[in-house]
């Protein structure tokens, strides 16, 4: 069992009808067979959706099935007796070269109740976004159900809905129950439960190349959102050289940013826990016992818990920024 080594997975390219082209050129992603990819999931254990490995001698192996094998020393050992073959998280890249629908997601009493599913907590690391590029997160104003359902009825819906101008490095947290959409010109690295249940509230009367319009959810969602409001939704932090700054800390899922320019070590002897690392920019080395691995700039891995200790360092000059999360 000892033969575990950091992990590197296919991305699982999704065909949005609001994607574009952003993610090869930003991230490095190769989608050859489709023009345009809104997202690309890096580790995913939706079912149906598990990330195959690409790396090493496990490669061809999807994640659920090493998970079967390795069960704590892959996740950790609370992890494992809580989600068994289940991977608790779903890292994505999203470019929006279109206005997201305006959606929120159950938390995760509701979920189990209408889907026998896990709720959706999660966050954004705003990758780049074009100037003027908009996202909605929360309630401008203080409101309640029957206020909201009002200007929903009016068709006033966005004049309730609270816009942040976002810019590359910015940092969302997106409970479920929050409103929220990615605007037009922005990517974001998402860090996500594992689910896949949303509830669309409006997506800007669009139609699909059959002239279809997008299914909606607009009674599921009345009772999932989450109508308080806040003075400030976007995440305040500082960026510290070689040091990892918490971005997130949740039930869900712990998310750190490291901008790396020497060598750090890491110890999570006390967490137990899988970590992963997304590469934003540069690229860095990932040393663990006598091996190491190259991590460039739109890479995912999954570092095993049974991998405690390891170093990242960075070479020649070059820089990297990293997202690192792990589950408590």
């Amino acid at each position: 069992m000892n033969n575990l080594y950091p992990l590197k997975f296919t991305p699982i390219c999704k065909d949005k009808i609001w994607g574009g082209e952003k993610l090869k050129g930003l991230l490095n992603k190769e989608f050859p067979e489709l023009p345009n990819c809104g997202e690309s999931w890096e580790i995913s254990g939706v079912q149906d959706e598990v990330s195959v490995v690409a790396n090493g001698f496990l490669k061809g192996n999807n994640l659920e099935e090493l998970i079967e094998v390795y069960m704590g020393d892959l996740v950790g050992e609370k992890v494992y007796e809580k989600f068994g073959t289940e991977f608790p998280l779903l890292v994505k890249f999203i470019d929006a070269n279109d206005n997201l629908s305006i959606q929120v997601h159950p938390n995760d009493e509701l979920a189990l109740e209408r889907h026998d599913a896990y709720g959706k907590t999660e966050m954004w690391y705003v990758v780049q976004a074009d100037p003027g590029a908009k996202l909605i997160s929360g309630f401008n104003r203080v409101i309640d159900k029957e206020k909201y359902l009002t200007y929903f009825k009016n068709g006033q819906l966005e004049e309730i809905l609270n816009y942040e101008e976002a810019k590359a490095g910015d940092v969302f947290f997106m409970p479920a129950g929050r409103v929220h959409a990615i605007g037009k010109g922005i990517v974001v690295a998402e860090i996500q439960q594992t689910s896949d249940v949303t509830y669309r509230i409006y997506d800007f009367n669009r139609v699909d190349d059959q002239g279809n319009a997008r299914e909606l959810h607009v009674d599921l969602a009345v009772d999932a959102i989450d109508y308080r409001f806040e003075k400030n939704y976007r995440t305040d932090y500082t960026e510290i050289d070689n040091v990892p700054v918490k971005l997130v800390d949740c039930q869900y899922f712990t998310t750190n940013i490291l901008e790396l320019s020497k060598s750090v070590e890491r110890d999570f002897t006390e967490i137990d826990t899988f970590v992963i690392y997304c590469c934003l920019d540069g690229k860095c080395n990932l040393a663990w016992e006598d091996q190491t691995m190259i991590i460039e700039k739109g890479d995912s891995v999954l570092v095993p818990a049974l991998i405690h200790n390891f170093t990242l360092s960075t070479s020649n000059g070059i820089k990297a920024k990293l997202l690192e999360v792990y589950v408590k």
